[in-house]
């Protein structure tokens, strides 16, 4: 019976069971989408990421409990965690992943791991019908960036003490909602939280895709391209996040909580 190596990694913090929890496999080859689906669905975290090498770096994929995505910030961060601490590339070698994303890279500097991914503004929109119903929120600005909402409210208060019916979130046309406000707390620049019932997670608890929008939206509304965000769920993680071009540089750390192997025949 074949084994394959499989971690699991709390990405976004410094310490365990914290921040948010992805699977990473290491593969031999690229693996069959039914069956890498059907172990997203078995490890029922937000991503279980699969990574296997390529004459110039890695592919690299991510699979929800029910649907594959096309980005996935912290399983990629976990996955460059692995990388190096399994000897699959040098302390000092940077991760170049192949994704459908196009290529997205990470590396070690002070400390943390930092990824470089592609920044996807959000534009002003209407609201799709129950948007706001679902969330239980009145007095809000809302955004789009091609496949998440973004949501801003005036009060920090506000994103943290939401409790959405899912059940009717589900039923909005989208991926994914995020909700954001400027901290009110000096340590970091603004908060978050990011909602996908439709994706199968009904509240993630650290999204660095999101901060993809996060990071050019609060960088034109504070007037600074390096920011501290908080994402506050009831995990809670901390990213330093910087705007630069048309890309996002998104720092944090990870930690491994248990390694094992999966049973193949």
């Amino acid at each position: 019976m074949k084994t394959i190596p499989l971690f699991q990694v709390d990405a976004f913090t410094r310490k365990p069971f914290a921040g948010n929890p992805a699977a990473v496999c290491l593969l031999e080859q690229e693996a069959d989408a039914g069956w890498m689906q059907s172990v997203g669905a078995e490890m029922n975290l937000s991503e279980t990421a699969f990574v296997w090498r390529k004459n110039d770096g890695f592919g690299l994929r991510w699979f929800t409990p029910t649907i594959e995505v096309d980005l996935c910030g912290h399983a990629t961060l976990a996955t460059a965690h692995i990388l190096w601490q399994e000897g699959w590339l040098a302390a000092d070698a940077t991760a170049r992943f192949h994704t459908n994303s196009g290529i997205l890279t990470a590396r070690q500097a002070d400390g943390r791991i930092v990824l470089d991914f592609p920044a996807t503004p959000a534009m002003p929109a209407e609201a799709p019908a129950g948007l706001l119903q679902a969330l239980g929120v009145t007095d809000a600005q809302v955004f789009f960036n091609g496949v998440d909402y973004l949501v801003q409210v005036d009060d920090e208060a506000v994103v943290r003490g939401l409790q959405p019916d899912f059940t009717a979130l589900k039923q909005v046309k989208t991926r994914g909602v995020m909700v954001t406000a400027v901290s009110s707390q000096p340590e970091y620049d603004f908060v978050s939280r990011f909602f996908g019932p439709a994706a199968g997670i009904n509240e993630d608890p650290v999204t660095g895709s999101a901060h993809c929008t996060l990071a050019p939206f609060w960088a034109e509304r504070l007037g600074k391209t390096a920011l501290r965000a908080f994402q506050a769920s009831a995990r809670g993680g901390e990213l330093l996040v910087a705007l630069q071009a048309d890309r996002v540089l998104i720092a944090g750390n990870a930690v491994t909580v248990f390694q094992g192997v999966l049973l193949m025949e």
